[in-house]
């Protein structure tokens, strides 16, 4: 399915905390594109309940430099339990500025929120109970 334009709109909350979340890990382009949020809109939605969604960062802004359109941090997201249930994936725009946030979910359960960051990892669905945690894995690596 195609995208779904819509007004451009600033970023809800939810969007912009799981960015900052996959944003503050240390790659190379992981400032610049920092510096983008508060020039970032959200352009379209990837379905009618979709919450991953297109974006365009509104010039001028400072460009990253990136090899791919992918950042490259694993944004893992666990279920309360700790299972694994999906990530989040950031795409660039030719490795310069942000174009897309994407939940990429295994489960048979279609995700109508994004997941919220708890005690450092994303935990979904959203919950006030913080989730097992392991300390033997950082869920964001570059």
């Amino acid at each position: 399915m195609a995208p779904l334009p819509i007004d451009p709109r600033q970023l809800h909350a939810a969007e912009r905390t799981v960015l900052e979340h996959i944003l503050s890990a240390e790659f190379d382009g992981a400032s610049q594109l920092r510096s983008q949020l508060d020039r970032t809109e959200v352009t379209a939605v990837w379905g009618p309940d979709s919450v991953s969604v297109d974006l365009q960062v509104r010039e001028p802004c400072e460009h990253a430099a990136l090899p791919t359109e992918l950042v490259p941090v694993d944004a893992h997201v666990h279920d309360p339990s700790g299972a694994y249930v999906g990530e989040i994936l950031v795409w660039t725009d030719r490795g310069a500025t942000l174009a897309a946030l994407e939940f990429a979910w295994v489960t048979d359960e279609t995700p109508t929120s994004l997941p919220t960051v708890v005690h450092g990892r994303l935990s979904w669905p959203c919950t006030t109970a913080p989730p097992a945690l392991s300390p033997a894995k950082d869920e964001i690596a570059t």
